[in-house]
């Protein structure tokens, strides 16, 4: 019996085109009681390899047929070394496979370590678990002994893409991020964190729009940025003292559009799905009449995904807003502060009302892999027993 541990060195949270460093440990678990080499155990190779797994929704996504002209390789075969044996969907992208060793035996309670590193390619889609399609990375370890099938050791991973990350020019130099004489930062932590400045949001400034319905303005919504980071909040101001339509309530959702490219969309008319569909990942919702000014606050969750677009699915995030607003003109539900004499005042009972919605577009971008790990964790050592 052979135990073979796989252990990433800073968390299952990478940035494409970064390096993935991982530790694996083979160990032979028996009480070192007998170095004999009836005791021994012994491994022909271990081989590894990152690749990412895609799936689509069959009732949302019309796939083309699989390319004939491909080369035939038996999926079900226990001696030839396919990381995505047993994965739903299929491969889009792998590194090289790389050897870690060939012909290892390990005598009772003896272990041995070997350093696997390889760079994330930059030309694949980021993790992304959707309604119409799903991109699954994940790092395989492949060992075999003599005469046997293969056994598959699989890390999951957590892949964040940066647009337009081939026209950034790495440097060469140390000196990569700004350093403090209070933390202790290794290489690695100041290659991320330039990584993750690179696509920085523009300097703060307000910006303003008027929302409008069809009899007249509603008010006026303000806000400072446009781009953001994952984990930092979307905050906003909506100013309705101006308006000449009264509002009675609005709300405010942080959604992701997840729409499938017009020539991979299902048909509704033959039994598919919508190609578009919304998450809410949070949301704000204010009753507002006789409000002259109000904000909101959205978080953006750690663990979602920036926007991306490939060839076959999009996603973009937006502010959705919902208001409803009285069809009357003028309209007062509160006494008149001065009464000449006491009375009893209710408010009436039924109010017409209107509702109308708007969407404003904005740009999500990734943080740095290390916060993401840290806030959302995930199993970074995995283990199998050959």
């Amino acid at each position: 019996m052979i135990e073979v541990v796989a252990e990433l060195s800073r968390g299952p949270v990478f940035l494409a085109g970064e390096a993935l460093e991982c530790v694996v440990t083979v160990t032979n678990p028996l009480p070192p009681i007998s170095f004999s080499s009836f005791h021994s155990e012994a491994l022909a190779w271990a081989s590894a390899q990152i690749h990412c797994q895609f799936h689509a929704s069959e009732s949302r996504v019309a796939l083309p047929p699989p390319d004939s002209s491909q080369p035939d390789v038996q999926p079900d075969s226990q001696t030839v070394f396919l990381p995505h044996r047993g994965e739903r969907g299929q491969c889009i992208l792998s590194t090289p496979p790389k050897i870690l060793f060939c012909d290892l035996r390990l005598d009772p309670g003896e272990s041995k370590s070997y350093s696997y590193s390889e760079v994330l390619p930059i030309e694949g889609p980021p993790s992304f678990r959707g309604q119409s399609v799903k991109y699954v990375y994940k790092l395989t370890i492949g060992c075999q002994r003599v005469n046997s099938p293969i056994t598959l050791l699989r890390v999951p991973l957590r892949v964040l893409v940066l647009t337009g990350l081939q026209d950034i020019q790495f440097p060469q130099d140390e000196a990569v991020a700004p350093s403090s004489p209070f933390l202790e930062e290794d290489e690695g932590g100041k290659k991320d964190s330039w990584l993750a400045e690179r696509p920085a949001p523009p300097c703060r400034s307000l910006h303003l729009y008027n929302i409008s319905d069809g009899r007249g303005k509603v008010g006026t919504f303000g806000i400072f940025k446009s781009v953001y980071r994952l984990g930092e909040d979307v905050v906003g101001t909506l100013n309705l003292g101006e308006g000449t339509v009264a509002c009675l309530q609005f709300s405010v959702s942080l959604q992701t559009e997840e729409r499938v490219q017009p020539e991979y969309q299902r048909r509704r008319g033959t039994g598919g799905a919508p190609s578009v569909s919304h998450v809410t990942h949070a949301r704000h919702q204010e009753s507002c009449l006789h409000t002259t000014r109000t904000s909101f606050s959205l978080p953006i969750p750690l663990s979602s995904t920036p926007g991306f677009c490939t060839a076959i699915v999009s996603l973009k995030w937006r502010l959705h807003f919902e208001f409803v607003t009285s069809r009357e003109p003028g309209l007062v539900l509160l006494p008149p502060v001065e009464q000449p004499e006491p009375a009893t005042w209710t408010g009436p009972e039924q109010v017409p009302v209107d509702t109308f919605s708007w969407d404003l577009p904005i740009k999500v971008l990734p943080t740095s892999p290390t916060l993401a790990s840290y806030a959302a964790p995930g199993p970074s050592t995995s283990t199998i027993t050959i």
